[in-house]
């Protein structure tokens, strides 16, 4: 799994012109999702992308996760996070993983993090073509890779 993790004042997803799903202060989560993706994925990148700190204390230094601001969490799936550049002007999706595959990991990516922060997860639509609307806050970008994980 790959995630870009955006630190916002505000999100949104917008589908056929209509607001579908926003959240205020919080974490906008674009999902790749690859066919070797398992459910202890999804539970390291879930338990990690809410203890990360990198909301400011008082000092204005990255001390505080997503959970201890109170903050939202707007998950979009992208299998474009897997685009392979490598060669020619047309990026190549292979290693990103086919619906069948991908949709029922990205399901379990939502019901963890449901887990984790009740009534604070919002979501884009699988597949759908979908608008994003952000303020990125700082900015903070940081991408995560399941493949990057220590293994015990």
């Amino acid at each position: 799994m790959r995630a870009v993790i955006q630190r916002v004042k505000h999100a949104e997803v917008i589908i056929a012109n209509q607001s579908h799903a926003s959240i205020a202060h919080g974490l906008l989560v674009l999902l790749g999702i690859e066919a070797a993706d398992t459910s202890e994925d999804v539970i390291w990148l879930c338990n990690k992308i809410i203890s990360m700190r990198i909301f400011s204390d008082q000092q204005d230094l990255m001390n505080h996760s997503v959970l201890d601001v109170a903050g939202e969490i707007l998950l979009v799936s992208q299998f474009t996070l897997f685009a392979q550049t490598k060669k020619g002007n047309r990026p190549s999706f292979i290693q990103a993983a086919k619906p069948e595959l991908a949709m029922p990991i990205y399901e379990q990516t939502i019901v963890h993090f449901t887990q984790l922060m009740p009534n604070k997860i919002k979501t884009g639509v699988f597949g759908a073509d979908m608008e994003l609307q952000l303020s990125n806050d700082g900015p903070v970008t940081i991408i995560m890779d399941t493949n990057d994980k220590e293994r015990h």
